[in-house]
């Protein structure tokens, strides 16, 4: 697909400066550094009832508004910071026909039918990226690839063996590879047709300008702190400002607020990614895919005519691993892999794993009706995103989907399902209890370094404490807002992250992403010595 000649990546449509597109971390994405922020916030009526509220302006909340608003709805998308602040905006931007889950896992936690309706869910969201592409002739970097998986073990090709063949008796089209452009040698491996990658920021600034277009807002920096329901609509405050609506979609990845059964259904994990420059030429011309666990995956995305390796991998759950060891593990992998010269970028992400191995999409559990989720997304945010704008506004405008009993956030499903969600609830029970024990006592907050960030007890206090590069203190209570576990200091994105249900903070305390609402506590330590 031909792509429209980018503009001045320092001006605006109108020939005004760019604003940087900010995200939920220090580390800054290859996406932000070859993207533009646009500005088109809208006027929000305070008397007028809305149709539709969508928290949240990532690929999910921006799909799912368009969709609602192309259909005539009248919707406002409220988003705590900017559009694409969160996972949209680290994202590596694969599209593929296949998931995390394999369609093997979904036959055997569920039945046949329920993975034929997963591959099916996912080739329509593949289709709908595809035809937005082409209908709004979104200048995204769009391009079809194939995708190879390769097996490396014994172990691995069984494994291999079970998702290819469970693929296609789901009806996705996949061959047994006589060459993959694998960075290793391999023993077998698998290729899929018709599958995509894009630049996610490009392609959900040019959804937002539809929905826009269409009389859709946009509220930034519109944090919804509450939300009341009436008989017939919702009221959702932010600050003194209030928005009423007939619907509330929480595209917030995971849902916000109170403690929900959802926190214990999905378990938070970070997933790093490089951008990287090679001595050679030898960029793959595809999406590339190894079996370890966790996997590797590589691709080439090219910008202002500089190609770009991207590589991931080494992820773990959210404030439990070593973020910078994960960076160094991932960038030596790639070089054994690759001619690697310089490294051009290197951010994270946050997705949810579901014990169950689908999607959370529908009404939320506990809540009013016409209050609506989806999240759980595994690492397949742009094709699962793609999928709840589906469902959800399938569920809003008709009262109904076909997908929805298979993505229902109610159900109670299997025996595995329970075991997992047994399993990440005693680790949240022991992260609950062990972090308060054992914390290192500081005499002194100069035993700190600079630039970084410990859990310390000082002065009698259990504190999070940071330093900054001026050597300035920034002291806060450590215990999360949302259900009181110890943050953790994640020194490459100089965040607070909470190791139970991922809520994440910056070095002031102010909620970066959910499911906490509130800040954490800022803690005045007195003199410093």
């Amino acid at each position: 697909m031909e792509n429209i000649i980018n503009k001045n990546p320092g001006e605006n449509n109108d020939g005004s400066q760019a604003v940087s597109i900010g995200r939920d971390g220090h580390n800054e994405s290859l996406w932000q550094k070859s993207a533009v922020k646009e500005n088109w916030n809208g006027a929000l009526d305070p008397s007028v009832i809305y149709d539709t509220l969508i928290v949240g302006a990532g690929i999910t909340g921006i799909t799912t508004a368009l969709l609602l608003q192309k259909a005539g709805h009248k919707c406002v998308i409220a988003e705590a910071h900017n559009p694409g602040y969160g996972t949209t905006g680290g994202t590596t931007a694969h599209i593929n026909t296949f998931a995390d889950t394999t369609f093997a896992e979904v036959e055997k936690a569920f039945d046949k039918q329920a993975a034929k309706q997963f591959a099916e869910s996912i080739a329509e969201s593949v289709a709908l990226i595809a035809a937005n592409v082409r209908t709004y002739n979104l200048d995204c970097d769009f391009r079809w690839q194939n995708a190879y998986v390769y097996a490396e073990t014994d172990k691995e090709v069984d494994e291999l063996k079970d998702l290819f063949e469970s693929a296609l008796r789901v009806g996705v089209t996949a061959e047994i590879a006589d060459h993959a452009p694998a960075p290793v040698p391999y023993q077998k491996a698998v290729v899929f047709d018709k599958q995509a990658q894009f630049h996610p920021l490009k392609y959900i600034t040019g959804l937002q300008k539809q929905f826009t277009d269409l009389g859709g807002i946009v509220l930034e920096n519109t944090r919804i702190e509450e939300t009341e329901s009436q008989d017939d609509f919702h009221i959702a405050k932010s600050g003194e400002r209030q928005i009423k609506a007939k619907a509330v979609v929480y595209a917030t990845h995971i849902p916000p607020g109170g403690v929900n059964v959802l926190h214990f259904r999905n378990a938070p994990y970070r997933s790093y990614v490089i951008a990287a420059l090679l001595n050679d030429d030898n960029y793959p011309d595809a999406l590339v895919y190894d079996m370890q666990d966790p996997y590797h995956y590589f691709r080439t995305h090219e910008i202002d005519g500089q190609k770009y390796l991207i590589a991931g991998g080494h992820d773990h759950k959210t404030g439990h691993g070593d973020p910078q060891q994960s960076f160094t593990d991932l960038i030596n992998y790639t070089k054994r892999c690759y001619e690697v010269k310089s490294i051009h970028s290197q951010w994270s992400a946050q997705y949810y794993v579901p014990a169950d191995g689908l999607p959370y999409i529908g009404h939320l559990p506990g809540a009013s009706n016409g209050i609506y989720t989806a999240t759980g997304f595994n690492g397949n945010g742009m094709i699962l995103g793609t999928v709840s704008a589906i469902v959800l506004s399938d569920l809003i405008l008709k009262g109904q989907s076909t997908y929805e009993s298979l993505f229902n956030p109610g159900r109670v499903k299997p025996i595995a399902g329970f075991m997992e969600t047994i399993k990440e609830n005693a680790d949240v029970i022991g992260r609950f209890i062990g972090d308060r024990l054992g914390l290192e006592e500081i005499e002194s907050v100069s035993e700190i370094p600079v630039g970084s960030g410990e859990i310390v007890t000082y002065k009698d206090q259990k504190l999070a404490i940071y330093k900054d590069p001026h050597g300035k203190i920034h002291a806060l209570n450590p215990v999360c807002t949302h259900t009181k576990c110890i943050v953790n200091w994640n020194n490459s994105e100089k965040t607070w992250d909470c190791p139970c249900h991922g809520a994440r903070f910056d070095t002031e305390g102010v909620v970066l992403t959910g499911p906490a609402r509130a800040d954490l506590e800022k803690v005045n330590i007195g003199p410093q010595a």
